[in-house]
């Protein structure tokens, strides 16, 4: 797979496929711009190589229609105050006045196409879509990990219309630092797991114990791998379905030697509020008209004990209900202790992402990824399309 670094890209029109799915408050305003920061160094190479830059990006679902609340004017400005330079808002993504708008740009210059998911064709991975973006440039440049899992005509099927193609910097970061927590980890390697639920991790939960030294599971998933030894979970969200799958994964774990912890202790409360009467009891003593929404102190010290013997800490899923107030403690102390950490710490995206950046100690992090979607696909062990489609 070529760099970005590997291509001429002098006086050419390069399409750089990036990923400015940002968060919009109510206003329509950008509340997070963390995802068009990460793409500038991308982009600032071409434009200090002459490149002529075609930005395409998707925001939302609109569903293949056109949506104004998605439209990405929004992003454009961010993105124009970031490199300093004025960057025009196309009115589409495809068709001749956009094709007009590319033609006549000068080195240097940048053009936002307005958002690939107003076609249809986009998430379909439609080829002749694709053919009508490949046909804007001279380069093409993925710089999209969040995207990457995706077989859409942007990240794959334009692969094949276009002559020179390259990943950027960001994908390429992407992929070393998940090579260097899962290829070719330090070890102990720990893996901290949480989220909803286990069928959404099963794959990656499956493929991880053929990888890790340790593993911590917590948040709503943990409740169906207590319920699988035989702890009564009250009202707690459980997955009946999987219980069977729950206790093969801990039987694995003990063949395999894997130190698999559990939370000894919860926080509980009869439901999921901001003013709910929360408390912590031991995972014995979980009432039956209750429910288990945040790990408890007991549990946050022992996990902290045993990810400070680890060398390799990767995490995908928050430890509780850390939106509401109340069960927020043990996603928030978790980032606190693993941040203070000295092995290599990466956060695989999503809520999990949310969580260390609202924390104020994202910093303190070796990395956290761009995509939750894509990196939990990089866990179950499978290839991302957009990447092979690069190679």
């Amino acid at each position: 797979m070529r760099s970005v670094e590997d291509i001429g890209s002098s006086q050419k029109t390069v399409f750089v496929r990036v990923d400015y799915n940002v968060p919009l408050d109510a206003n329509g305003y950008i509340s997070d711009d963390a995802r068009i920061r990460r793409s500038i160094p991308t982009l600032s190479y071409l434009l200090d190589q002459g490149a002529k830059l075609v930005v395409a990006s998707h925001l939302g679902r609109p569903k293949g229609e056109v949506v104004p609340s998605f439209s990405l004017k929004p992003a454009a400005e961010r993105l124009g105050e970031m490199i300093n330079k004025h960057v025009l808002l196309a009115e589409d993504c495809i068709g001749s006045k956009v094709r007009e708008q590319v033609a006549k740009m000068e080195s240097g210059e940048v053009v936002m196409l307005e958002n690939l998911r107003f076609h249809a064709e986009e998430q379909k991975n439609d080829d002749g879509f694709a053919q009508n973006l490949a046909a804007l440039c001279d380069v093409y440049v993925n710089d999209a990990f969040a995207v990457s899992h995706r077989a859409n005509a942007s990240v794959v099927a334009i692969t094949r219309h276009v002559d020179q193609c390259a990943a950027g910097f960001l994908l390429l970061k992407e992929l070393d630092f998940f090579k260097k927590a899962m290829t070719h980890p330090k070890r102990p390697l720990a893996a901290v797991v949480g989220g909803a639920k286990v069928s959404s991790k099963l794959a990656a939960l499956n493929n991880m114990m053929r990888q890790v030294d340790i593993a911590l599971i917590g948040g709503a998933m943990a409740n169906t791998f207590l319920k699988a030894t035989g702890i009564a979970m009250g009202k707690s969200r459980v997955e009946d379905d999987l219980l069977e799958e729950a206790n093969n994964i801990i039987d694995t774990a003990n063949k395999k030697g894997i130190n698999l912890l559990l939370p000894i202790d919860v926080v509980v409360a009869p439901a999921l509020r901001d003013d709910a009467p929360a408390r912590v009891v031991d995972i014995s003593q979980i009432p039956a008209d209750e429910m288990a929404l945040d790990i408890g102190p007991a549990t946050i010290d022992k996990f902290l004990t045993v990810l400070k013997t680890a060398k390799t800490i990767i995490w995908n899923g928050p430890l509780g209900a850390f939106e509401i107030d109340p069960f927020a403690k043990g996603t928030q102390q978790m980032v606190a202790g693993i941040a203070d950490m000295e092995a290599l710490t990466i956060v695989g995206g999503g809520d999990t992402g949310v969580a260390v950046l609202n924390s104020g100690r994202s910093e303190d992090f070796s990395y956290i990824s761009t995509g939750g979607g894509a990196f939990l696909s990089l866990l179950e062990g499978k290839t991302l399309p957009a990447v092979a489609a690069l190679k």
